[in-house]
């Protein structure tokens, strides 16, 4: 059976797992389709198509000068240098000047262009990924970490940034030089060129292999650093609980073994990756030992001369390095698809449902509900709910009671349709609300939990987020109903006084008044009361159910409470045990019938008193 704790969520709320709660999805992660990968990127790089065909113009302009170079360099030696004609010398070295400023401006454009390509392609990117994630469904959140789903945001989406800002052009740089350099060589010499490319299999076979090594592990290290993010992050979270159980040689621990984990597979693709450049070295040293020696045996012959020996050795290393670029790219290439694979995974998750084809916003919503023989389960062949049926008439007051895990919580999950029924069916006005538009079904409710959300803005703006168009002075308002006005104009700034990370600068009550609040100002014509004033003292208390009566009136409440001080005015009192409704009536019948609901009142009125 699903946690209750975890499955609990609020509606105005970036939902997620609570600390240690949550199914967690952190199965071994590997690129599974480099090229399909690839294939994506380069989509996204297309939506700047004409920025990014300027990009490859300046790059074929910078090769053409790089594969220039060493030509002109041979011309100079058998035109100029042995003739000793230095006027002519003069009027190459001016050209060779022009060529090789050209060349690093042509450099310093592409890279120039590339960094705004590489920047908007990743916007668009984390843009896409964002939208993504307010459309998936509860269950994605209650399954995945939220530091890992962080991670991939941040730290992935960046490994993409770093490829795009320097590894596209340098890569597509690199292909264009070599075409050029091999073309200029075989020009030249085809014979000289057979014996400068005899290292080449050696080269490709090598680099392969590491290659597929490196991709591996920078696929585990960017796992293990999800893993790890998740863990600080939901540490980080819950730390007053931390320190209340005095788990912090515990989480100390758990931590250094993800780390330890992390500097495992990270060391491994560094390691992997580190010996391509050395390796790269050696055959670029034995390049130049093979036309070194092979073209002073063919100048001797008469067959060349010494210009295209000068040219050759130019072109060896014009002709290694580019390769050598090329294969250094690959460590940064593993890292980033590595990283947009995961990033791409949270893009082809299956989104919530859409409505169906039929279905319509209701105008006016008079708050009637109904359960029709409602079965559920998380899991398959595990029902939290079974066979669940009451009816709540505009205006009437419905509570929810039972032991923590019973299934009183999953009601409200069914109501707001964050998860599906797995059969029978729920009536908004008697009409099935599959057919009721998602947001239409959820602007018509307002929630207020035991675990408040509050975002790092002011006062003001989190009790406006019931109704993003409300006035200040219907913000007020609806503060002073819920009693937080007093406590609101104590605070340093009042209204504007802004808020930290989940309100953790006002205290649980002020919190727990703030949400209220909030669902006040939304005006709902049902409102979901789920532990709404457990964390309140006595007194706060009996404040908010002052306020609450007045918010209730007229309107449809279902109120979900472990204090049942709190529901004895409710009209209808349902008894939820193992999934299933063992006893309903008010307070009075129930009480009268001396059964569950009689001994669990007795047990809280004792432990209360």
């Amino acid at each position: 059976m699903k946690n209750e704790q975890s499955s609990k969520t609020d509606i105005s709320a970036n939902f997620r797992p609570k600390f240690g709660g949550g199914h967690r999805n952190f199965g071994a992660e590997k690129a599974k389709n480099s090229s399909a990968t690839l294939k994506r990127l380069w989509k996204y790089l297309l939506l700047m198509k004409w920025q990014l065909l300027l990009v490859f113009i300046m790059i074929i302009m910078a090769s053409g000068a790089v594969v220039a170079g060493p030509y002109l360099i041979g011309i100079a030696i058998d035109k100029y240098i042995i003739p000793k004609d230095y006027t002519g010398l003069s009027t190459l070295l001016l050209i060779m000047i022009i060529v090789y400023f050209s060349r690093s401006f042509f450099f310093w454009a592409q890279n120039y262009v590339m960094i705004a390509i590489a920047q908007n392609t990743v916007e668009e990117m984390r843009n896409d990924v964002f939208k993504k994630l307010q459309s998936l469904p509860i269950s994605y959140f209650d399954q995945h970490s939220r530091g890992d789903i962080m991670s991939r945001v941040t730290n992935d989406v960046e490994n993409v940034s770093n490829i795009l800002n320097s590894s596209v052009t340098q890569l597509f740089s690199s292909v264009i030089s070599v075409t050029g350099t091999i073309a200029m060589m075989i020009v030249l010499s085809p014979l000289l060129t057979f014996f400068a490319v005899l290292v080449l299999p050696l080269m490709f076979i090598s680099t392969r292999m590491i290659a597929k090594k490196t991709k591996k592990y920078f696929s585990q290290q960017q796992f293990r650093l999800g893993k790890l993010n998740g863990i600080i992050e939901e540490t980080i979270t819950g730390q007053r609980a931390v320190k209340v159980f005095t788990h912090e040689n515990s989480v100390i621990s758990t931590f250094s073994t993800e780390n330890k984990l992390l500097l495992k597979a990270g060391l491994k693709a560094q390691i992997f990756s580190g010996m391509i450049p050395p390796f790269m070295g050696v055959i670029n040293n034995l390049s130049f030992a093979i036309v070194a020696g092979a073209g002073a045996w063919m100048a001797v012959a008469n067959m060349i001369t010494i210009g295209i020996i000068a040219s050759f050795i130019g072109y060896t290393r014009q002709f290694m390095q580019p390769l050598n670029e090329i294969a250094n790219q690959f460590n940064l290439i593993q890292s980033a698809i590595a990283g947009a694979e995961r990033v791409f995974q949270i893009l082809d998750e299956q989104p919530e449902p859409l409505d169906i084809e039929n279905a319509f916003s209701l105008k006016k919503i008079h708050g009637k509900v109904k359960f029709n023989n409602v079965s559920f389960g998380y899991t398959k062949n595990t029902d939290v709910l079974k066979n669940i049926s009451f009816t709540a008439e505009p205006g009437q007051s419905v509570a929810l009671v039972g032991p923590t895990g019973a299934g009183k919580t999953t009601v409200v999950n069914l109501m707001t349709r964050f998860y599906d029924i797995t059969q029978g069916s729920i009536y908004i006005d008697d009409i099935d609300i599959k057919r009721i538009k998602r947001e239409n079904l959820r602007t018509s409710m307002a929630i207020v939990l035991q675990d408040t959300h509050l975002f790092s803005e002011s006062v003001r703006d989190n009790i406006r987020y019931g109704r993003l168009n409300a006035s200040d002075e219907e913000v007020e308002a609806a503060a002073r109903i819920a009693n937080a006005h007093h406590f609101i104009m104590n605070l340093h700034n009042g209204y504007e006084t802004v808020l930290s990370e989940d309100g953790g600068n006002i205290s649980e009550g002020q919190r727990q008044l703030l949400s209220i609040s909030r669902a006040i100002l939304a005006d709902p014509p049902i409102l979901i009361l789920d532990e709404a004033t457990s964390s309140v003292d006595t007194r706060t208390e009996m404040k908010i159910q002052e306020a609450m009566l007045k918010l209730m009136k007229d309107r449809t409440s279902i109120v979900i409470a472990h204090r049942l001080s709190t529901i004895r005015n409710s009209d209808l009192i349902l008894v939820i045990d193992h999934g299933e409704i063992i006893e309903r009536g008010n307070h009075k019948e129930l009480m009268k019938q001396k059964g569950f609901y009689f001994n669990l009142y007795k047990t809280s009125f004792v432990t209360k008193n």
